[in-house]
């Protein structure tokens, strides 16, 4: 009996705390060194009632500044594409956050749909993550209620880059040019042949210490990467925590096989693999909503037959239970 007893002491002190019933939502401003602040979107479980709420072109059922409800919750941080911006995973985000974690998503400046000033400097990415992790854990008011162990992140497109970058993975972006001289007209050679010659000659010679990686991150969930070909064997032997990639199976700005399944194949561990038939890009974009088909038709169009709502919700069951598997 006194063996029984101590085992039910420690399964409540291991036990998640209860999940609430709905999600509340702040946005932010957080300090990036000497650089602008980045902007972040924080969603997390909460007991406060919820209404409809307007989130740029979306609307989420959220309580405005709610107290957060719950104890050693785990921590999702975001990285969204290129020319994206933190809400870009809303409906993901909404998911996680009723699931009982807390998810901060930050906007990379300079890399958003008002400002791509900065789009081909991926290498701030990482340590704009890294930021944010600091900030969440030590500076935003209810960091104690979060558990510093369990940590996982979530990117898309350039946000897949970066995550993959954050948990080890170390690029050769000197691959670049030679990529962009096979395939001239791809995405990734767009953004880099506006950036001009100059940041495309500081591409090929950066350093390998300059890549930020952060330890604290324990898994991932990695989404149609961008610049997957710049990191081979190599340049992913050190990363070693669980994954989960996704890759579409019609890509028009990633094309295959240079990008998710580039990275699939040069992991040192499999990852939990997801090929999306029928998809494209932008399919992993939350649901659009009449106002963004107004301002962004292009991220609007799926293939025929293609359901973006219906993916999505399997999408979102399969990265929550994802994180709840490894985020134990």
């Amino acid at each position: 009996m006194k063996l029984l007893a101590i085992l039910a002491a420690a399964m409540l002190l291991i036990a998640p705390a209860a999940i609430a019933g709905n999600v509340g939502f702040t946005e932010l401003s957080i300090p990036d060194g000497a650089n602008p602040p980045l902007s972040i979107g924080v969603w997390y479980p909460t007991d406060a009632p919820a209404s409809p709420q307007p989130l740029e072109a979306f609307t989420q059922t959220v309580a405005p500044e709610g107290p957060v409800a719950g104890r050693r919750l785990p921590l999702v941080v975001m990285s969204h594409g290129t020319g994206g911006w933190y809400g870009e995973h809303d409906d993901t985000a909404l998911a996680l956050a009723h699931a009982g974690f807390v998810v901060a998503a930050v906007s990379h400046t300079g890399d958003t749909y008002s400002d791509q000033s900065q789009a081909a400097a991926v290498w701030r990415r990482p340590q704009q993550v890294h930021e944010l992790i600091d900030y969440m854990l030590a500076a935003w008011p209810d960091h104690a209620r979060i558990d510093p162990d369990r940590i996982g992140m979530f990117g898309f497109s350039s946000g897949g880059f970066t995550t993959l970058v954050v948990i080890g993975g170390v690029p050769d972006l000197g691959k670049v040019a030679p990529h962009c001289v096979a395939h001239p007209d791809y995405f990734d050679c767009g953004v880099v042949k506006r950036a001009g010659p100059a940041l495309s000659a500081t591409i090929a010679q950066l350093p390998a210490s300059l890549w930020a990686h952060d330890p604290r991150v324990k898994t991932a969930v990695v989404v149609a990467p961008a610049l997957g070909f710049a990191f081979g064997p190599e340049g992913l032997k050190d990363v070693r925590v669980p994954i989960q990639l996704w890759r579409d199976e019609d890509d028009h700005v990633l094309p295959n096989p240079d990008y998710a399944e580039a990275v699939r194949i040069a992991l040192p561990q499999p990852p939990e693999y997801h090929l999306v038939a029928n998809a494209d890009h932008d399919d992993f974009l939350a649901p659009c909503t009449d106002r963004l088909r107004q301002v962004a038709p292009d991220i609007c169009v799926s293939r025929p037959g293609f359901d973006r709502t219906a993916f999505h919700a399997d999408f979102d069951a399969k990265v929550v239970r994802f994180f709840q598997q490894n985020l134990r």
